[in-house]
């Protein structure tokens, strides 16, 4: 039976579910939003459906792991900061201590041949999941944008993203920012079109656009503050892994994988911290183990400092997460209802999915065995043919690494 909304719940109690979702959250957002829906509305009725509705819609409108701050902003909900601190931990901490281990047996020194080839296995299939990921924010993102010319940029701006994950590396964000800020200024002309042109006030078909409610501030404002320091890159060591995990936490516009060319540059050319291989194998880990992609920096964090290197990656890259929700959740319904904020959205979207799309191309080249693109064919096959699930795909992938590597096969 359904508890009374608006009680005040237990830390023990928020720990302890939440905790749970942490444990059973395999499948990605999807599968987070669900649980969450089921044990927040469904089961215990502490908050109400339009509310929650209204919670995933806000927080997608934020950088960063959406499901994340979907569990954090739901915990606040329930017993405020300290709620949100709890239930955010209790969430990530089951997915970081499993990728951690994961990191342990994968990165180790000599790890066994069965191992390797799981590793070499699992990262094939990495190219394909990044395209479906992609494939699968198409739909909204051009419901969103809306007809006719619209339709034209919209293109545009995927096209722009996918080239730059391929050719910028770490200034994709500067293209995430460029188009979103030139959406804002070609919807605000269209809305100051004199009555009679035939335009109208948006394009998109947005249920939770509004117009402007004053002069806000431009969204393309915010994700440029972490750029003001760049000297916490050149202090090297602990001071560059912290510098890449803020980037990943605070900078992940439209999922995880949009800041996979980022960390790779950042990983593997910049700090040498992995190789291009180690460096797939930590995007699979990522998505077979609960909790959000970004827990890949984790395992990038563990490559370049052991397990403190994992911990501080972690703790830096989801600490945005925790700073929005907890100083703008009582300012969630304004920032949906700010028409500048939905038209940023509306450029970043497509360019964002163009740069997921576009990071299939070097994942795909870093595989270095011929037998790995078998498997990176069948797993296209898997995820864009048959629409199958992605952890059955990264698991099916390693068992083939595994057989790879029994049968002699060289392993990269």
């Amino acid at each position: 039976m359904a508890e009374q909304a608006g009680e005040r719940v237990p830390l023990t109690v928020i720990a302890r579910e939440w905790g749970r979702i942490g444990v059973l959250g395999f499948g990605g957002p999807p599968a987070h939003i669900l649980l969450l829906r089921r044990l927040c509305v469904e089961r215990r009725g502490w908050i109400a459906a339009s509310e929650f509705e209204d919670g995933i819609a806000a927080t997608n409108l934020l950088p960063g792991p959406a499901s994340t701050q979907l569990a954090i902003f739901t915990a606040w909900r329930l017993r405020g900061t300290a709620g949100a601190l709890v239930g955010g931990a209790a969430f990530i901490l089951p997915g970081l201590v499993l990728i951690l281990l994961l990191a342990a047996l994968f990165l180790a020194g000599h790890p066994p041949r069965w191992v390797l080839g799981a590793a070499a296995g699992a990262g094939a299939a990495v190219a394909a999941v990044a395209v479906q990921a992609a494939t699968t924010l198409v739909p909204p993102s051009l419901r969103r944008s809306g007809p006719g010319p619209a339709r034209v940029r919209w293109a545009a701006y995927l096209l722009l993203g996918g080239a730059a994950a391929v050719l910028t590396g770490p200034w994709l964000v500067l293209v995430l920012l460029a188009t979103g800020t030139a959406e804002i200024a070609f919807r605000r002309r269209g809305r100051a079109a004199p009555a009679g042109t035939g335009r109208t006030s948006r394009t998109g078909d947005d249920p939770l656009s509004r117009p402007d409610e004053g002069p806000p501030a431009p969204p393309a404002q915010r994700p440029l503050l972490p750029l003001l320091a760049p000297g916490l890159a050149a202090t090297g060591g602990l001071g560059a892994l912290a510098w890449v995990a803020l980037k990943v936490g605070a900078l992940s516009y439209g999922g995880g994988f949009v800041i996979i060319p980022l960390m790779q540059h950042d990983a593997v050319e910049r700090y040498h911290w992995m190789t291009d291989g180690q460096f797939l194998n930590a995007v699979a880990l990522g998505q077979i183990t609960p909790g959000p992609v970004v827990q890949t920096v984790s395992v990038v964090g563990y490559a370049a400092a052991g397990v403190l290197g994992g911990l501080l990656a972690a703790a830096v890259a989801f600490a945005p997460s925790f700073l929005f929700v907890l100083f703008g959740a009582a300012h969630f319904d304004r920032l949906r209802a700010n028409a500048s904020v939905q038209d940023f959205l509306t450029g970043a979207g497509p360019a964002v999915i163009g740069a997921i799309a576009g990071s299939a191309l070097p994942l795909a080249l870093a595989l270095g065995r011929p037998w790995q693109y078998a498997v990176l064919a069948l797993a296209a096959l898997w995820l864009l043919v048959l629409r199958r699930g992605v952890v059955p795909c990264l698991l099916g992938a390693a068992g083939l690494g595994v057989l790879a590597a029994a049968a002699g096969l060289a392993l990269p």
